[in-house]
């Protein structure tokens, strides 16, 4: 059989476009089959709801339940409320109705998938030629679990991956010639002004960090640097006008996304969101694998290959991104997302290695990188023992999780078996063995209610606020000595605050709010008590149904003695 040469495959653009239909799906299927969750998704929902019902002349200065909303711009919210509003011409709902999850959803987890195609683009460009490595780093980005997950939640983050990995493409693409440096350094600047309608503190790191490679590359003259600051201060320009109609309209209060919401960060933690540089290095030694095994590999091939754009890229996102994340004071699990752009270009080579084995990309200890796969088909066996064990419903295991073990184990084992052979045309085939397999585990999880496993951490709010709507609970209600949950907010059509002391709850209240509670610590059920004038009126016993879908709760008929 004829040697595997990477040129027979069929056309790069292809083959991406291919990977970018993949991630679509991954991000579309059962994308409303859960309830949103706390705290980003209920914020940003709401925040998008009350754009879409705006005038247009007040569209551009979102609000939360009525008050200026400063933690945030409003890039992302805008492109929500577009999709609220068109579903609700499609749909004839009234501009008060909630509109379903996946309508939240859509527009975030659509433009996270370009972020595949993009660093997919990005190491061609960094290694021209090398369609083998171009088509691992999109695979590596298919398939990593935290970037598939958050991109379909109604969150900035994934959006904000792809802003930034549009900069860094644009920039390599701009050669010492005038109209490609005036059209590449305006697709920079439009992805920078993205930065600055998402998370408006990130957009300078990101743009130093990304000029100083270019700077290093050293291919531009003074000229030509001209020309490509020029465009790119055009590209700007938006995003800029933007924050500063935001201070003229809103004064000192603009200040709050870059000060207390942004820089300050770095010196405090916020909320109570503390954990150093440990937690996003945690992150990353969860959510790499099945690839964290080829990242040391992939570093070490950057620094043999220093002296070149790719190694000095490769080491200079992987060193730029970890600044912007590592030092934070404050940090939340999905800050470590911005590490995986890197993770993906610097490991994509070394998988391409593994599958061509050629001479002109060879990274430290082939030795040792060549035995790897081996551990990808222990790691497949465990999962198919994992599967059968499922089957019995041993551990608690269900049949969900035995889909996903056995998808799992079986890309894992064959992809590892194949990519061990001397023979190039089995490697290949234990290459794409490996990435479906892990692909369609995703794939399998995503189409599960196992996706979105933050909602176990508490009580289920959809539940509750119907239970509210169907008692007719109309005024003031507070949460017993438990935090705001915006999520209940958003299902409820009301700001419901928590309350910590009696006074929380009886100021200002005519008649007195209702209360919900635990009746133990740590229970699932909870009480609505009507209190007016320090007494109680009515008791209300919330327990979970059978339902699957949002484990919702009913309301027994209320004690006349409670």
């Amino acid at each position: 059989m004829p040697p595997f040469r990477p040129e027979r495959l069929p056309p790069l653009s292809l083959l991406i476009g291919g990977l970018w239909l993949l991630a679509v799906a991954t991000a579309l299927v059962g994308l409303g089959d859960l309830p949103l969750r706390d705290w980003d998704e209920g914020i940003v929902a709401r925040v998008a709801l009350e754009t879409s019902q705006a005038p247009w002349s007040k569209k551009l200065l979102p609000t939360y339940w009525g008050e200026p909303y400063l933690n945030k711009p409003p890039g992302l919210h805008l492109l929500i409320a577009a999709a609220i509003g068109l579903w609700r011409g499609l749909t004839d709902s009234p501009v008060t109705a909630l509109p379903p999850e996946w309508v939240v959803r859509l527009v975030p987890a659509l433009l996270s998938t370009a972020l595949v195609p993009l660093l997919a683009a990005i190491q061609w460009r960094l290694r021209p030629g090398d369609r083998l490595s171009a088509l691992a780093t999109g695979a590596i980005a298919l398939t990593l679990l935290p970037l598939a997950r958050h991109g379909r939640l109604a969150m900035l983050d994934g959006c904000q991956l792809v802003a930034m990995a549009l900069i860094w493409w644009a920039l390599l693409g701009a050669k010492a010639h005038r109209p490609r440096l005036l059209r590449w350094g305006l697709v920079a600047g439009l992805g920078g002004t993205a930065l600055l309608l998402l998370k408006a503190p990130t957009a300078l790191p990101v743009l130093l960090m990304a000029l100083g490679l270019r700077l290093l590359d050293r291919d531009l003259g003074r000229r030509d640097w001209a020309w490509l600051l020029a465009a790119l201060a055009v590209g700007l320009l938006p995003g800029l006008a933007w924050h500063g109609f935001h201070g003229l309209a809103r004064g000192d209060g603009a200040l709050h996304m870059w000060t207390s919401q942004g820089f300050a960060r770095l010196s405090q933690p916020m909320e109570g969101h503390g954990g150093g540089a440990l937690e996003p290095v945690l992150e990353v030694l969860e959510g790499g694998w099945p690839w964290l095994p080829l990242w040391p590999f992939g570093l070490g091939l950057a620094w043999r290959q220093r002296s070149r754009q790719a190694g000095r890229w490769c080491l200079g996102l992987t060193l730029g991104t970890a600044l912007l994340v590592l030092p934070l004071r404050t940090q939340l699990p999905w800050y470590s997302l911005l590490l995986w752009p890197s993770f993906a270009l610097v490991c994509g080579p070394v998988f391409a290695w593994l599958v061509a084995r050629g001479r002109e990309l060879r990274p430290p200890g082939t030795r040792l990188l060549a035995r790897l796969p081996r551990l990808w088909s222990l790691i497949g066996a465990a999962g198919l023992l994992a599967a059968g064990l499922a089957v019995w419903g041993v551990f608690g295991l269900s049949a969900a999780h035995g889909l996903l073990a056995l998808a799992l184990g079986l890309g894992l084992l064959l992809g590892g078996r194949g990519l061990v052979s001397r023979r190039s045309q089995q490697r290949l085939a234990g290459g794409l063995g490996t990435v479906a397999g892990v692909w369609l585990s995703l794939l399998l999880l995503m189409a599960s209610p196992l996706w979105l496993w933050e909602l176990n951490e508490s009580w289920r709010t959809p539940g509750v606020a119907r239970m509210l709507q169907e008692r007719g609970v109309s005024g003031p209600v507070r949460i017993w000595q438990e935090s705001e949950r915006p999520s209940l907010n958003w299902y409820a059509g009301r700001r419901i605050r928590g309350a910590d002391r009696s006074s929380d709850l009886l100021s200002g209240a005519a008649p007195g709010p209702a209360l919900l509670s635990r009746q133990a610590p740590g229970r699932e059920e909870l009480h609505c008590r009507q209190l007016e004038q320090g007494e109680s009126l009515g008791l209300y016993r919330c327990r979970p149904e059978s339902d699957s879908r949002d484990h919702a709760r009913t309301v027994a008929a209320p004690d006349p003695h409670s």
